[in-house]
């Protein structure tokens, strides 16, 4: 559960999560981020096998330890009625 948090107390996570972000980036289970630009939040297109797999990779950013961040996930895949085209 997220919970409330000063800008000056992020600040100072900032950098651990950013450093955590990047390595899960370099280590191809975050394919893509993204700032959302409605409301406050990132976006990130994650490479796993399972949401579980995603679940678990995610609980282990320092913001989401900290009970700063929490998030949703959604699963996405390939946009397979395109395969209608073909025939």
């Amino acid at each position: 559960m997220k919970r409330a948090v000063s800008e000056s107390e992020l600040n100072q996570h900032l950098p651990e999560e950013l450093a955590a972000t990047v390595k899960l980036y370099l280590d191809e289970k975050i394919r893509s981020f993204y700032f959302r630009k409605d409301r406050p939040g990132v976006v990130f297109f994650m490479e796993t096998a399972s949401l579980d797999e995603a679940r678990s990779i995610l609980d282990q950013l320092p913001l989401v330890e900290e009970g700063i961040l929490d998030f949703d996930l959604i699963p996405v895949g390939a946009l397979t009625p395109l395969a209608t085209l073909l025939n």
